[in-house]
């Protein structure tokens, strides 16, 4: 029986993993008839589906002025918890709106219940879901106990009592296994681990006119090796590792292209890899002002293209980061079947690497032999095509939509009886 469902985030608008996976979600559940409407402070989402509270963001004024005074401190003011209060009782009006508005059947909360960068949102859904009782399932993709920044705070309380809440109407979905297990240390509840997935049986559609003049745009000549780094410039993402696989392969013919800006964790990690690559003479580029989430033109008529046109046309990309919550940019390379160079981090090691993909791993640091192995990828089309066909069977067998999609008809079944 069909459903309409409400996903609730504080954003759901650009690349951020959040805003990913929720619109595959909807797409599964499309396949079952389910209709998906969105609740959020910023949306790119259609606005005949979408319940727009522009309170509901992270980035809001009075939201922001609560962050400012509940973390790194473990003393609060009545009238902090005033501003709270009185936040998060306008944010669960909406919440009644948005259900009766479009006749929501059943709830999926987005990471809103797991890290608290709206805590009056996630009071207010807490409180919205103990009064209805209407049926949920809360996707968490990572914790307030992960971030150090959230480690010395005012409101355990609150935390305690949303993120995430124990709710007998409420199922909990989390993305690794660390996850899993912390949860029911520390909560005594129960998950399920339902990966990040991308449409593997659905492979992507060829280069096409728009995005045929890629590497030219970039800068990169015919014979040049493409070494793409899909990320943001932020210092989990290990980016110098990157830079000394491209020195250690002492090929002026490679040049590593990094998709997205810097900025969100200040300009200092950019400023040092600027340098490094400098002494290393490695060509590095940041091409983040030629990269959107849409194809346009910007002021000077120049293509915007995807972060996917940048990667029809990679030859090899890398992703050292120290830390992920899972990865989405390994899938989305092995999806356009690209050979990738992968530090062993935690949740990698744990949920991914045990089901036999051909990568090169490093342990925290690239070595002669680990770029020997890269030129030879590079130079043997025959080992890159086994390779990549590889891990793309893998990925279709463990990543795939079918994984989310039988997972979600067992929740939808559970909770509601159909």
């Amino acid at each position: 029986m069909a459903q309409n469902i409400g996903f609730i985030s504080t954003r759901f608008a650009g690349q951020d993993g959040v805003s990913l996976e929720s619109a595959k979600w909807a797409e599964v559940l499309w396949e079952d008839r389910h209709v998906s409407f969105w609740y959020s402070g910023q949306s790119d989402r259609s606005p005949d589906i979408s319940y727009v509270v522009p309170e509901a963001y992270f980035g809001f004024s009075e939201n922001q002025w609560i962050n400012d005074r509940i973390w790194g401190s473990d003393k609060r003011d009545r009238f902090v918890t005033e501003r709270i209060r009185a936040l998060s009782d306008y944010l669960k009006g909406t919440l009644y709106r948005f259900v009766e508005k479009f006749d929501i059947d059943i709830l999926i909360p987005q990471n809103c219940l797991a890290i608290p960068m709206h805590l009056p949102l996630g009071i207010a859904l807490t409180e919205f879901l103990s009064e209805t009782r209407i049926p949920a399932v809360a996707h968490h993709h990572d914790f307030f106990w992960e971030r150090t920044r959230f480690s010395v705070n005012s409101v355990p309380e609150y935390l305690d009592m949303s993120f995430p809440p124990i709710l007998s109407n409420m199922r909990d979905v989390v993305i690794n296994q660390e996850a899993q297990e912390q949860l029911a240390l520390r909560k005594g509840v129960s998950s399920l681990v339902v990966p990040n997935v991308f449409d593997f049986d659905n492979p992507p559609d060829h280069v096409d006119e728009y995005a045929s003049d890629v590497r030219s745009e970039l800068g990169l000549e015919k014979e040049d090796f493409f070494i793409l780094q899909p990320t943001r410039v932020v210092p989990r993402k290990g980016i110098e590792q990157a830079i000394k696989l491209v020195s250690l392969l002492k090929d002026p013919r490679c040049k590593l292209v990094i998709s997205h800006e810097a900025g969100d964790e200040g300009f200092e990690y950019l400023g040092m890899l600027e340098q490094l690559a400098k002494e290393e003479g490695v060509d590095m580029r940041v091409v983040a002002h030629r990269v959107g989430e849409v194809r346009q033109r910007d002021s000077d008529g120049k293509k915007i293209y995807t972060l996917w046109d940048l990667y029809h046309h990679a030859d090899f990309v890398t992703y050292p980061s120290t830390y992920e919550g899972f990865g989405n940019a390994l899938l989305e390379a092995i999806y356009f079947r690209k050979p990738v160079l992968i530090n062993r981090y935690s949740i990698f090691v744990r949920d991914i690497e045990p089901k036999g993909f051909r990568l090169l791993t490093i342990d925290g640091f690239v070595t002669p032999s680990i770029a020997k192995r890269v030129k030879q990828i590079l130079h043997d089309s025959k080992l890159r095509r086994e390779i990549v066909d590889h891990n793309y069977e893998i990925a279709r067998q463990f990543y795939s939509y079918s994984v989310v999609r039988g997972n979600l008809r067992a929740f939808i079944a559970s909770l509601t009886g159909y």
